[in-house]
């Protein structure tokens, strides 16, 4: 009965909605895995008043193609600051958070999305648009709105997803606009990976959170440590279940591990990128502690930092760089995304980036921390 009312909770967590269709469970596949491609850092819709801005709009959709193509992932998560929203002239930013979807859908892959520091930010106006020539012409895209034209308030973070939901036609989604208590933050949800064999046991638990910025600190609050620490009592009381979190913005502890920057990464850490130091949250309220003392958590997941892609061990766990996605954002480092594939008898994780190239890298075994 227990897992039963759990496969509820989760499918009403991850449809956001009451009275849509129920989407097709996540489960692993009859060879037993589940690959997972991790998008982060898309950074759609900066400079859309020049040419520059629509050409890396253009490379991020071929990057994500490229990684899907390669690599036929079960699911996607996108990681983060999908787009620019304080470079975003435009009535509703859901033109951009869509088109970051267009790759994944047009392949029928579910995907889930968090919140990043820039997905929600106000338009910030350039300095130069004050000179003596003035404001440039801005080419607003084509709008699906009542109102065109171009608009400079921001979209909000419950205005993304719900819009993401109605959307979803296909039902390809899993994003949740989370628990009211937890506003303002928003994409804090859970997802159940269910066994290989045809039960309703889940095999996997894969946490969504939300670590701010844009419209409120960097942090993940206390409250959202309590959410936690109730979701994963209530699904997985026993810990017999493998967890992976996901959340945008480092927490403390990666400052703790991470390799001297602009050094050459070494084990027991594993990467290619270290160009530049973490950038953290602006303060620690718990959550890696309750994670660190929960064995059946593997990894933690995060973007943030363009210039870093390395795995390293803390504690029991593995913390864990994507690699930057969009040709958006800033540094000219190549892209690719961080690939993450479960087995699940025994269960075990491993991890590889690949790039826009066709090429990989950086493989590792995140449990066992054994690398190649």
């Amino acid at each position: 009965m227990r897992w039963c009312l759990a496969v509820l909770l989760a499918a009403a967590l991850a449809l956001g909605a009451v009275g849509m269709p129920s989407p097709a469970p996540l489960r692993f596949a009859q060879d037993g895995r589940f690959k997972v491609a991790l998008f982060a850092d898309l950074h759609y819709g900066e400079n859309a008043w020049t040419d520059w801005g629509p050409a890396q709009d253009e490379g991020s959709d071929r990057v994500m193609a490229a990684v899907l193509d390669a690599e036929k992932p079960d699911f996607v998560v996108y990681l983060g600051d999908l787009v620019t929203a304080n470079n975003v002239p435009i009535p509703n930013a859901t033109l951009y958070w869509d088109r970051a979807f267009s790759p994944t859908r047009s392949r029928g892959i579910p995907w889930a999305t968090i919140f990043g520091n820039h997905d929600d930010m106000p338009f910030e106006w350039p300095s130069e648009w004050f000179s003596p020539a003035g404001v440039p012409p801005v080419h607003c895209p084509p709008s699906t709105m009542p109102s065109s034209g171009c608009s400079f308030r921001g979209t909000p973070r419950m205005e993304l997803t719900t819009a993401e939901i109605h959307r979803d036609v296909a039902g390809l989604s899993r994003s949740s606009v989370g628990p009211q208590e937890l506003w303002p933050g928003v994409s804090n949800y859970v997802l159940q990976v269910l066994s290989q064999e045809e039960r309703e046991d889940p095999a996997l638990l894969m946490y969504f959170l939300d670590s701010g910025g844009g419209s409120y600190p960097e942090v993940i609050s206390g409250a959202q440590v309590r959410w936690f620490q109730s979701q994963s009592q209530f699904l997985n009381p026993d810990g017999r279940i493998p967890e992976l979190i996901f959340w945008h913005i480092p927490s403390t502890a990666y400052t703790k591990v991470a390799p001297k920057a602009m050094s050459k990464i070494s084990r027991p850490c594993v990467g290619s990128l270290n160009m530049e130091d973490v950038a953290p949250q602006e303060a620690e309220w718990g959550m890696m502690n309750a994670l660190a003392k929960r064995p059946s958590v593997k990894a933690i997941f995060v973007g943030h930092n363009h210039g870093l892609d390395w795995c390293c061990p803390y504690d029991e766990l593995c913390l864990c760089f994507a690699r930057h996605t969009g040709h958006g954002g800033y540094g000219d480092w190549p892209r690719g995304a961080r690939v993450v594939e479960m087995s699940e008898k025994p269960f075990s994780v491993k991890s590889w980036i690949r790039m826009e190239n066709g090429s990989t890298h950086s493989h590792i075994v995140l449990d066992l921390g054994t690398s190649r």
